[in-house]
C-alpha cells in the first residue's frame, strides 16, 4: 500500500509539469529517477485532466484541482529528460523544443522549473567548445534569437540576453529585454538596424532605452548612429519608427539645391498619404527662391485578381531670371500619366486598359524635376483609353470603345479621337456544312460586317481643351461588307477573290465657291447628314517554291535552301463621279474645277478616277544547313542567311503615262546567335526626272542612266548582347517608354528623383551581398545596346546622306559591388555627340551610392545619392545634384 501511494503521488507531480513519456513501472524504494537516455519523445497532457490524489483511507471526499497551467505542453530532447525532484526541476538536452499555447522554444538546453512555472533556455557548446544551438522563442508572428531566456508560463514575462528579433525591415538585437506581457517589450542597450547580419552590421543605431511594441512601434531615447563601429556625431534625443508592415501615412523630406538662374530649391518634399489598403497618394513639390514652383500627384492603387494602376499629374510654373530684366521668361506646363490594367481572369468576354500620357509639349524640354533626363529627347505623346466586350452570340460579335491621342512635340500637333466605336461581326460562311470541312470556291464564301465610328479632333497645343478645339470635330461611320473566298488551283496555286462594300456617313460636308469680297475660293461648312457608297473587287494568286542546293556532305556548308512566296493581285475600283461638283476658281462664272463635298472628311471621299491595278510582290527567305561544331550532335545546323527579302511594285492597267509604280526592296537578317537584327530598305524607280525634279515619261534608262533610279534607302542595325544570363531579368526602362520614350537604356535611365534607393542597373544580382570582391577579375559581367541608323536621299538627283548616325549603351559590373554604365551617340551628319550619360554605382549592403552625369548639352547636370535602401529609413540619406541651366524657348 505505501510503494502504491508513492507511486500516485510522484505521478501526480510529474504531470503537473507538462507532457512526458510515462513509463508502465514502479519506482524504486529510494524514489531515484530514471531520466531516458538518447530518446526523442513527445507526449501531450491535459493540464485539466490533473487532480488531487488523496489517500483512500481519508474517505470519498477527493475536490477537484484547479489547472496549474492553461493549456497543454508538450516538449522534447534529443540526448535525454532529467527530472530533479528535490529542485523540482526538469532538463532538456540536445535539441530541446517546449511547446505552450502560442509558444514555441527550441533551444539547446531547456531547463523547466515545474514549482515557479518558470522556464530557461540556453546554449550548449559543442565538441570543439563553441556554443551552438542559440534558443529560438516564437510567439504568434514574433520571433526573438537569444542568447539565452528565461520566462514565466503563467505570467508569461520573460527575461532574455541578447535577443534578436526581426519586425518587417529592421532587425533589433539588445543586450537586456524584458517582456511584459504580450505585446510591449523594454529593452537596454539595443541596436536596431536594416542589415542583414545584425552580430555584424554594417551600420546600425544604438539606444540605452527602447519600448518595442510588435507590428506597430519602436520608442527610443537618446539614439546615436554607428557606422562600421565607428560612432558618429548624427544623434537624436528621441525617435519613433512605425513597425507596421501596412503603409502609413508621413512626411517625405525634400532636398536641397541651387541654381545659377533659379536660385536655392526644396524640392521632391511633401507628404505621403497612406489612404487605404487599394490605394494611396503622394503630394510633392518643389520651390525656388526666384517663384518658380512644381505640384505632383502620384497614386497608385491595385485590387487583387481585378486590376491595378497608377495616376500621375504634375504641373510646374517655370521662371527664369527676375522681372524686369531682359532674359526674363515663365511658361506653365504639365503633364497627366495613367496607366490601368484590368485582370483577364477576372472577367474574359470584358477588357478595360489605358496608357495616358499628355500635357504641354515642353514639359520635358523644359522641366527641372523629371523622372528621366532622356525624356527631353523625346518628341511625341501617345494615349489610348478602350473598353472592349465580346459578345458571344452565334456569330459572335466584338464592341470597342477607345480614345486615342497623339501629340507630336516639335510642331505641337495634336490629333485625338473621342471617341473611336469599332463593331465587328464574325465571319458568317452561307455555303458551309454545319459539320465537315469548307472545300472549294462556294463551301469558302464568307462575309463580315465592320462599323467604324469616329469623333475627330486636329488642334494644337495651345488651343487644347478650347471652345475651337471641339468646333473643328469631324465625325463620321464607315460600314463595310466584305465578301471573300479562296480555293486552290491545279493544287499548288492559293487563290482568293473578294468584293467590298463601302458605305460612309458624314455629319458635315463642304461647299466650296468663290467668295469676291475675299477674293480667294472658300470652303463653308454645311452641317447635317450626307453619305457616299463605294464598292471595289479585288484577285490574288500566289504559291510557295522551295529550292535546295547542295554542296555535299563533307562539306562546312551542306546546303542552303531558298524558298520563294510569288504573288500577284488584281484590284479595281470604278469612278464615282456623282459625288464631284464643279465650282468658279476665279469669280469668272465658269465652272473649271471640280471637287468633292466630302473631302476633309474622316474616311475620305470618292475616287473620281477609276483604279486598275495589278500588283506583283515576291518574298524570299534562305536557309542554310552548317556543320555543328558540336561534334556529339548527328543533324546538321539551321542558319537563317536573310529573315526575308521583298520585291514589290504595280502596274496601272488605265494610266496613261507613268504606269509603273516604284520598285520597293525591303529585307532583314539576324546574326551573332540573333542577338543582331540588320534591317534595310530601297526605293528604285524606273522613270527619268526633269531639270525640276519631276517625273516623266521615259525610262531612266533611256535618258542616260541605270535601270533602275535609286531614290531613297534606309539601314537600321540593332544589337544587344550581354555576358551574363539574363533571360526574364532584363529590367526595362519602364518610366521612360511611358513618357514616350524608349524602353532600353539608349536615352540614359530613369532617375526618380524623388526615391532614389532603386538601382540604376539591372538588379539581377540581388542575394549576392557576401559576394567577395577579386583583385583581378578576369570575366567582366556586362551588357550592351547598339544602334545604329542610316538615310539616304535621292528624289531630286540631291544624293545625300540625310541620317547617319549611331547610338549605344553599355554597362559592366567592375567588382560584384562596382557598376559602371554609359549611353551616348554621335551624329555623322550634324558632326556631334548625341546625348551622353555617365552612371556609377556602388552597393554599399544596407546602402546605395551613386553618381550620375550629363557632361555637356543643354541637359548638362550631375547628380550624386548616398542613402539606406530601406524603405523605413529612406529619409537617411544625403542627395545631392546641379540643375541645367536651361532657357526657356
Amino acid at each position: 500500500m505505501q510503494r502504491k501511494l508513492i507511486y500516485i503521488v510522484f505521478l501526480t507531480i510529474f504531470l503537473t509539469s507538462g507532457s512526458v513519456k510515462i513509463y508502465s513501472q514502479e519506482l524504486p524504494n529510494n524514489g531515484t529517477s530514471f531520466p531516458p537516455k538518447k530518446e526523442t519523445s513527445t507526449t501531450e497532457i491535459n493540464p485539466n485532466d490533473l487532480v488531487k490524489v488523496v489517500d483512500s483511507s481519508q474517505g470519498d471526499t477527493a475536490t477537484t484541482k484547479k489547472p496549474l497551467l492553461e493549456g497543454k505542453i508538450k516538449r522534447k530532447a534529443v540526448d535525454y529528460e532529467k527530472l530533479d525532484q528535490k529542485k523540482k526541476i526538469i532538463t532538456l538536452y540536445n535539441k530541446a523544443e517546449v511547446y505552450y499555447q502560442d509558444m514555441e522554444l527550441k533551444s539547446g538546453i531547456i531547463v523547466i522549473d515545474y514549482e515557479k512555472n518558470e522556464v530557461y533556455a540556453g546554449r550548449i557548446k559543442d565538441s570543439t567548445g563553441k556554443y551552438t544551438q542559440l534558443p529560438v522563442f516564437k510567439q504568434g508572428n514574433n520571433v526573438v534569437e537569444p542568447d539565452s531566456i528565461r520566462f514565466n508560463l503563467k505570467t508569461k514575462k520573460a527575461l532574455v540576453w541578447n535577443s534578436r528579433t526581426e519586425q518587417g525591415e529592421f532587425r533589433v538585437k539588445a543586450e537586456i529585454t524584458k517582456k511584459e506581457n504580450d505585446s510591449v517589450y523594454f529593452m537596454k542597450k539595443a541596436r536596431f538596424t536594416t542589415s542583414t547580419d545584425v552580430d555584424n552590421p554594417e551600420y546600425y543605431f544604438v539606444a540605452d532605452k527602447v519600448k518595442f511594441v510588435p507590428g506597430k512601434k519602436v520608442v527610443v531615447g537618446f539614439t546615436n548612429m554607428v557606422i562600421a563601429d565607428v560612432p558618429t556625431p548624427l544623434a537624436l534625443p528621441f525617435a519613433f519608427f512605425p513597425m507596421t508592415e501596412k503603409a502609413r501615412s508621413g512626411l517625405i523630406i525634400p532636398s536641397y539645391n541651387d541654381s545659377n538662374t533659379r536660385g536655392f530649391s526644396l524640392q521632391n518634399g511633401g507628404y505621403y498619404f497612406a489612404l487605404s489598403d487599394h490605394y494611396d497618394l503622394a503630394v510633392l513639390g518643389d520651390y525656388f527662391t526666384n517663384g518658380s514652383y512644381a505640384l505632383r500627384f502620384e497614386s497608385s492603387y491595385a485590387k487583387r485578381y481585378k486590376f491595378s494602376g497608377n495616376f500621375n499629374v504634375r504641373f510646374e510654373n517655370i521662371i527664369q531670371s527676375e522681372r524686369g530684366y531682359p532674359d526674363y521668361s515663365r511658361a506653365n506646363n504639365y503633364n497627366i500619366q495613367w496607366t490601368h490594367t484590368k485582370d483577364g481572369k477576372s472577367n474574359p468576354n470584358s477588357r478595360f486598359s489605358a496608357s495616358v500620357n499628355l500635357g504641354s509639349s515642353k514639359f520635358f524640354r523644359q522641366s527641372l524635376n523629371q523622372v528621366n533626363i532622356g525624356s527631353t529627347l523625346n518628341n511625341s505623346f501617345n494615349s489610348t483609353i478602350s473598353y472592349s466586350k465580346t459578345f458571344n452570340s452565334v456569330p459572335q460579335v466584338n464592341l470597342t470603345l477607345a480614345a486615342t491621342h497623339t501629340q507630336n512635340t516639335n510642331t505641337e500637333q495634336i490629333n485625338m479621337t473621342l471617341p473611336t466605336l469599332q463593331l465587328s461581326v464574325d465571319r458568317i460562311f452561307p455555303f458551309a456544312p454545319k459539320d465537315g470541312v469548307k472545300k472549294g470556291f462556294f463551301k469558302n464564301i464568307n462575309l463580315q460586317y465592320n462599323l467604324r465610328g469616329e469623333n475627330r479632333i486636329a488642334t494644337y497645343d495651345s488651343l487644347f481643351f478650347k471652345p475651337q478645339m471641339f468646333r473643328d470635330a469631324k465625325v463620321g461611320f464607315q460600314h463595310s461588307v466584305p465578301l471573300s473566298t479562296n480555293f486552290k488551283i491545279l493544287k499548288y496555286f492559293s487563290a482568293s477573290t473578294a468584293v467590298n462594300y463601302n458605305e460612309v456617313w458624314y455629319l458635315k460636308t463642304i461647299k466650296r465657291a468663290y467668295d469676291p469680297t475675299a477674293n480667294r475660293v472658300v470652303d463653308t461648312d454645311v452641317q447635317g447628314f450626307d453619305a457616299f457608297r463605294t464598292y471595289s473587287f479585288s484577285a490574288g494568286l500566289g504559291t510557295t517554291v522551295y529550292g535546295t542546293f547542295n554542296f555535299g556532305e563533307n562539306k562546312k556548308i551542306k546546303a542552303i535552301r531558298h524558298v520563294m512566296r510569288p504573288n500577284i493581285t488584281y484590284s479595281y475600283t470604278p469612278s464615282f463621279e456623282k459625288y464631284y461638283d464643279t465650282y468658279d476658281p476665279d469669280g469668272s462664272g465658269t465652272m473649271l474645277k471640280e471637287y468633292s463635298r466630302f473631302e476633309g472628311g474622316i474616311f475620305g471621299a470618292p475616287g473620281k478616277n477609276m483604279s486598275n491595278n495589278i500588283g506583283f510582290n515576291l518574298s524570299n527567305t534562305f536557309e542554310a544547313k552548317v556543320t555543328d561544331k558540336d561534334s556529339t550532335k548527328l543533324e546538321p545546323k539551321k542558319v537563317m542567311l536573310l529573315n526575308n527579302l521583298n520585291f514589290s511594285t504595280s502596274y496601272d492597267i488605265t494610266a496613261d503615262s507613268l504606269r509603273w509604280s516604284p520598285l520597293r526592296v525591303s529585307g532583314g537578317t539576324q546574326i551573332f546567335k540573333q542577338k543582331m537584327n540588320i534591317n534595310f530598305a530601297a526605293t528604285l524607280d524606273p522613270y527619268a526626272i526633269n531639270n525640276s525634279g519631276q517625273r516623266i515619261d521615259t525610262w531612266n534608262i533611256d535618258n542616260g542612266g541605270s535601270l533602275f533610279r535609286m531614290t531613297s534607302a534606309n539601314m537600321t542595325l540593332n544589337y544587344t548582347f550581354s555576358s551574363k544570363d539574363t533571360e526574364g531579368k532584363e529590367k526595362k526602362n519602364t518610366q521612360g517608354e511611358r513618357n514616350g520614350g524608349r524602353e532600353d537604356d539608349l536615352f540614359g535611365t530613369n532617375t526618380d528623383l524623388s526615391d532614389r534607393r532603386q538601382s540604376q542597373f539591372s538588379e539581377d544580382d540581388e542575394g549576392k551581398e557576401n559576394a567577395v570582391s577579386e583583385f583581378f577579375k578576369y570575366n567582366l559581367p556586362f551588357d550592351l545596346t547598339l544602334a545604329y541608323s542610316l538615310t539616304y536621299s535621292n528624289n531630286r538627283r540631291e544624293q545625300e546622306i540625310v541620317g547617319n548616325s549611331v547610338m549605344i549603351s553599355m554597362n559592366t559590373d567592375i567588382t560584384p559591388k562596382w557598376k559602371i554604365g554609359v549611353s551616348t551617340g554621335y551624329d555623322f551628319v550634324q558632326k556631334g555627340v548625341t546625348f551622353t550619360q555617365l552612371r556609377f554605382e556602388r552597393d554599399l549592403l544596407s546602402w546605395r551610392m551613386d553618381f550620375n552625369w550629363v557632361p555637356f548639352g543643354d541637359n548638362a547636370y550631375w547628380g550624386f545619392f548616398i542613402g539606406i535602401k530601406s524603405g523605413v529609413l529612406s529619409d537617411i540619406k544625403w542627395d545631392k545634384r546641379s540643375l541645367p541651366d536651361r532657357t526657356l524657348r
